[in-house]
């Protein structure tokens, strides 16, 4: 019986997420093997691979180890490109990534596949996933390369060095918060631009009818609404199927 990598293994290395048998390739196979014309996009980050839960790779002292997380980003990349991503994502907010995943990709023959960095502000919104995905930082590390919600600019600047890395377009979130800042990167490039609703703005923002079952989106489209004036190409959401449902 053949035995598959799976990302409950974890390390200081966050080397099983390079597997080319990992959860998250079977799965992009899973995809094209199923409908191969459906594009696929992927998140390359480590926080669910590392023993500590954090999104990039410390050194023996615990601080960021910088060039070990753009390494193992790009290689995660590359996995995904193997197995058919359409779409990378680069999501630890470590500037390097961005350019060394769109160099490999290149050099390896995958200069199809666009790169679309994840920019993100500090949030409790995601706590419900860290903890489901065994990705809560233990104590004394935190989340070193996200956004401080109060620092626009930064967050703008952050969005523009990456594309000017090489991002094809940016993943903003979460996407509830990011309203003005889209606004303003809609102004200063010509990117596309996708505010990505996290779970727990899909918890947050819906609930499920006692009677019928049916989850009532109604608040979730009226913010994709919102972030559609503000620029966005797109919003990227657990509810798609809700919303499609209830919009036909």
């Amino acid at each position: 019986m053949k035995l598959f990598a799976e990302s409950a293994e974890r390390d200081a290395t966050g080397e099983i997420s390079l597997a080319s048998d990992s959860l998250m390739a079977r799965a992009v196979h899973a995809c094209k093997d199923t409908a191969p014309a459906l594009a696929v996009m992927t998140e390359t980050c480590l926080c669910s691979y590392t023993t500590d839960g954090v999104c990039y790779l410390t050194d023996r002292h615990g601080q960021p180890d910088v060039p070990s997380t753009v390494r193992a980003t790009a290689g995660q990349a590359l996995a995904h490109a193997e197995a058919g991503a359409d779409i990378v994502g680069p999501a630890s907010m470590v500037l390097g990534t961005v350019g060394a995943v769109r160099s490999v990709l290149d050099e390896t023959g995958h200069d199809g596949v666009s790169v679309m960095p994840h920019v993100i502000f500090w949030s409790s919104l995601y706590d419900g996933f860290r903890l489901t995905m065994g990705a809560t930082p233990k104590a004394g590390l935190n989340r070193e390369f996200q956004i401080n919600p109060g620092k626009a600019d930064q967050f703008v600047d952050t969005a523009l060095r990456m594309e000017a890395a090489g991002a094809d377009m940016i993943l903003l979130e979460p996407a509830q918060f990011t309203a003005d800042v889209l606004a303003t990167l809609r102004r200063a490039t010509r990117a596309p631009l996708f505010p990505f609703s996290v779970s727990g703005e899909y918890t947050a923002l819906t609930r499920v009818d006692s009677e019928t079952g049916q989850r009532d989106v109604r608040l979730l489209v009226e913010l994709f609404t919102m972030l559609k004036r503000a620029g966005a190409s797109a919003s990227v959401t657990y509810a798609a199927l809700d919303i499609a449902r209830q919009l036909t």
